[in-house]
């Protein structure tokens, strides 16, 4: 079972502060709240706690996204995404239970550095993905949203190659990675890796990213998305550089 020692009551309002501005940045873009969290998670509880936390307070942003953009889901993407990525979750969310906080912390970093230039490449080249392309790239999206954080960008660029677009992206994102978060919870539960404390900082997380998303949702059409993904960009390539320079030098 995963340890991990107490937290105090600033680390808690640190978390807070974060999750709030996660939730309204991934409400605007579709994708934040995995990659700004585990920056603040893992100097607090280290990195093996990390992936659990951020599964279970992403039902919370994920059904929030879907309420609120319900109008421009597509139900058929998001079925035929979620049982293509199912069996791959399982098999990543089982896998991440059994890494060390060292491989937990370079995998979470990998990842997160990864999106950047995949986010970038996947939108450069434009492509169009019909719904077998985008079955088969939602399984292999799948082993790496069930073993780490931060995967959802992939999801999102995958769905803009299918032809959607705005707000019916991040929905359409939501919902299927609502799903999946199922399933990762389910796996986390049954390797006992979700304990008290996780499950409080993640409820606490979950609970204020829910408004935020609201929130989000009456500014999305004021600001600069680019602005906002230049500087997201940024920040998760210099937390996942410091979170896997942390853990080889641990």
């Amino acid at each position: 079972m995963l340890h991990f020692p107490d937290v105090s009551l600033f680390e808690l309002a640190v978390t807070v502060a974060l999750a709030a501005i996660s939730a309204v940045t991934g409400g605007i873009a579709g994708y934040g709240t995995g990659a700004l969290m585990p920056l603040v998670l893992v100097p607090m509880v280290g990195a093996a706690p990390v992936v659990p936390i951020i599964a279970i307070s992403a039902m919370f942003t994920n059904s929030a996204r879907v309420v609120a953009y319900r109008h421009l889901l597509e139900p058929r993407l998001v079925v035929i995404g979620a049982v293509a990525a199912l069996p791959a979750c399982i098999l990543g969310a089982w896998l991440y239970t059994l890494l060390s906080g060292r491989g937990a912390a370079l995998v979470i970093g990998s990842t997160l550095i990864a999106t950047v230039p995949l986010r970038r490449i996947l939108k450069r080249r434009g492509h169009y993905l019909g719904e077998k392309g985008f079955a088969a790239a939602a399984a292999g999206w799948g082993i790496v949203a069930g073993g780490s954080t931060g995967a959802g960008v992939i999801l999102l660029s995958l769905l803009m190659a299918t032809g959607l677009e705005g707000a019916a992206v991040i929905a359409t994102d939501a919902a299927i990675s609502f799903v999946i978060g199922i399933i990762k919870i389910a796996v986390f539960g049954l390797a006992g890796v979700i304990t008290p404390t996780v499950l409080v900082i993640a409820l606490l997380i979950g609970g204020i990213a829910f408004p935020c998303t609201f929130l989000a949702k009456l500014i999305v059409k004021r600001l600069p998305v680019h602005l906002h993904t230049a500087i997201l960009d940024a920040v998760v390539i210099v937390g996942g550089g410091i979170m896997i320079f942390g853990a080889l030098r641990g």
